[in-house]
């Protein structure tokens, strides 16, 4: 394929978030390929101009998840290849994908799902978790927006906050796994299943959230042969193969990698922590296009 064109998803305003996806645009232009930045709220839809939509940095879609899907839908029922496919968009939408994952082996950080709020529940899953500290959070959401950490006190002294919040919303509640403070959060990032590079995320002094935009340091690590085959154990789970993947994993009381979240939607890959892994990018990128567009037309 020569003159390709690929529509990066991203937002109407990017002010305050951390991006580096366009690292990833030089390579693939070296590889033949046109990259034009395109908000998803305000698209004109014509799609088809475009070979294929990598969705970038959507990251205001819990807003309106429904809306959101509703673009996706239309560039699927376009010409142009949506990577990664809406098969794996609408299976990861929702943070209940952990439970398919479960069901199929992996090791998740242990999660109680629940529909809508009462505190009752709550002061329960103190006690089914064994633990003095809890994270609630809705079941679709992105950069830990509305996400909890609770003891029992402040389950009492934020019972009108959470019931605003979760009083007709999924929602998840999991163990606060105390690695996060002490350690960080791992994250291995895969392009077509293949592990290119990895990062530990640690929260600032005080803090369990893990973004840049909360405070948190990221750093570029060797990921221990531990954690990498856990990661690939889990990948390995995942069908249809993604062409991107974020795996992000703590350390469990136990010593055991589990599985915080599995982004495929529209991670930030930390392209900037290796020097080759713009080009590693493109290349999955690139691969999985030619192969698509050539299986169509066979």
């Amino acid at each position: 394929m020569t003159g390709k064109r690929c529509a990066y998803l991203t937002m109407e305003n990017t002010e305050g978030w951390s991006i580096d996806a366009e690292l990833g645009f030089p390579p693939m232009e070296a590889l033949g390929w046109q990259v034009e930045s395109v908000p998803w709220r305000s698209a004109d839809g014509n799609w088809g101009r475009f070979d294929a939509v990598y969705i970038g940095t959507p990251w205001d879609y819990p807003e309106d998840p429904e809306a959101f899907l509703r673009v996706l839908g239309d560039i699927d029922a376009s010409s142009a290849l949506l990577v990664n496919n809406l098969e794996l968009v609408h299976w990861s939408l929702a943070k209940t994908y952990l439970r398919d994952l479960e069901e199929r082996g992996a090791a998740i950080v242990p999660s109680i799902w629940r529909e809508r709020m009462c505190t009752e529940m709550l002061d329960a899953a103190f006690d089914e978790h064994g633990t003095d500290r809890i994270i609630v959070k809705p079941v679709v959401s992105t950069n830990a927006t509305h996400t909890f950490l609770l003891t029992r006190e402040r389950v009492r002294q934020q019972e009108d906050e959470l019931r605003r919040t979760f009083g007709n919303r999924p929602f998840v509640v999991q163990p606060f796994i105390e690695s996060i403070q002490t350690e960080g959060e791992f994250s291995l990032f895969y392009f077509s299943r293949e592990l290119s590079h990895a990062t530990l995320k640690v929260p600032k002094q005080g803090d369990f959230r893990v973004q840049e935009e909360h405070g948190a340091e990221v750093l570029s690590v060797q990921a221990e042969s531990a954690l990498i085959e856990t990661g690939d154990r889990v990948m390995g789970l995942v069908e249809p193969i993604p062409v991107y993947a974020r795996a992000d994993f703590v350390r469990g009381p136990d010593g055991r990698f589990l599985v915080m979240e599995l982004e495929l939607i529209e991670p930030s890959m930390y392209l900037r922590m290796d020097s080759e892994a713009p080009r590693r990018f493109a290349e999955a990128f690139d691969q999985y296009v030619t192969d698509e567009l050539n299986r169509s037309q066979s």
